[in-house]
């Protein structure tokens, strides 16, 4: 092999790697003094009483199950002639969420390398690598189109704005609102197929002013690809999937508004969750692992212009991202250690 070609392998092999090492260090350099500010807020968190970072912990770990629910429903297929079922068992599937976030919130490209990690547990478990491409497809898809709901079933509630809604408090209640509007308009998106075409027309009319070869007939065509992809991957079982991914974003924003009362913050929830929705958006800025620093300058501006005091913002921003972001990375190396751990036990000598 000649001196040129090993040259253009490695450049090849290294240089996209390297590219995103020198972007991550620049970007973590521009977000590092808005990240030392927020963690000088450290000493507040004593004057949070206990019993809140229970609160918090226990909301984390539903949104966590709800993925986990997830992924089992995800790969359910029939055991056999004898129309029962099978799927991954919960610990698998906890733990190959578990490590899977931790690496996607510690290495650059965080949701591409989640979603490797995550497949490799589930495929060491047993788990046909053809299942399990289609099964993090699919919930891909599916997290992410509740995602994209949330700003649009806020608007109504910024519109209206009633007295009672400055009560943060019942942002627990708008969750659980909130993921019940997202389980009913996400069946109607999966059977009623005019509606996804009316929707996918509209959205490609609008992508085509900033991009060209976006039309309304192209986007709507891939709307309804990626529907048809969601609802055979979860057929007869699409409500359950509905009400996990829900689930798992509603229980996150209930502890990001646990997290801002245990302060005595007052906002109006549906700006809260206006806030959270653009705060998981930056989370998927390729530039630093899980969008560290962008998530906390970004959630720290906005709950200030939302009305919460500059004091409040930084200690809530810090308290909700400590449970939320920084505890499951050691979880997810425990989960992975003992993943390992147990399958070199199981290995036949």
């Amino acid at each position: 092999m000649s001196t040129g070609s090993v040259m253009a392998r490695l450049v090849r092999r290294w240089g996209a790697r390297s590219v995103g090492l020198v972007l991550t260090a620049i970007g973590l350099y521009v977000v590092a003094p808005g990240l030392l500010a927020m963690f000088g807020s450290w000493p507040r968190l004593r004057d949070v009483e206990p019993w809140w970072f229970v609160v918090l912990v226990v909301l984390v770990g539903l949104s966590m199950a709800s993925m986990w629910w997830l992924t089992r429903l995800a790969l359910l297929r029939p055991s056999g002639p004898d129309g029962g079922h099978r799927t991954v068992a919960w610990g698998t599937a906890g733990t190959a969420h578990l490590a899977g976030n931790a690496a996607g919130k510690i290495v650059p490209g965080g949701p591409a390398t989640a979603g490797v990690v995550q497949a490799k547990v589930l495929i060491d478990a047993g788990e046909s690598p053809a299942a399990v491409a289609s099964a993090m497809t699919a919930m891909g898809l599916l997290t992410t189109g509740v995602l994209l709901l949330l700003p649009i079933l806020t608007v109504p509630a910024l519109l209206i704005g009633p007295p009672p809604a400055r009560q943060l408090e019942l942002g627990v209640v708008l969750s659980l609102i909130i993921g019940v509007v997202i389980v009913g308009l996400g069946a109607t998106i999966l059977l009623w197929t005019p509606f996804v075409v009316w929707v996918g027309r509209l959205t490609g009319r609008v992508i085509h002013l900033v991009k060209r070869d976006v039309t309304a007939d192209s986007a709507s065509v891939a709307l309804v690809s990626a529907r048809d992809s969601v609802s055979k991957s979860f057929v007869h079982r699409r409500t359950r999937a509905l009400t996990a991914a829900a689930g798992n974003r509603m229980f996150d924003f209930a502890a990001l508004v646990a997290a801002l009362t245990a302060l005595g913050a007052h906002a109006r929830p549906s700006q809260v969750l206006m806030v959270y929705a653009i705060a998981q958006a930056l989370a998927l800025i390729p530039i630093t692992p899980g969008g560290l620093g962008f998530v906390e300058s970004g959630m720290t501006t906005l709950l200030v212009l939302i009305g919460v005091t500059a004091d409040q913002a930084v200690v809530g921003t810090l308290l909700y991202r400590l449970i939320a972001f920084w505890l499951p990375i050691p979880l997810g190396a425990l989960a992975w250690a003992g993943w390992r751990l147990n399958l070199h036990l199981s290995r036949p000598r």
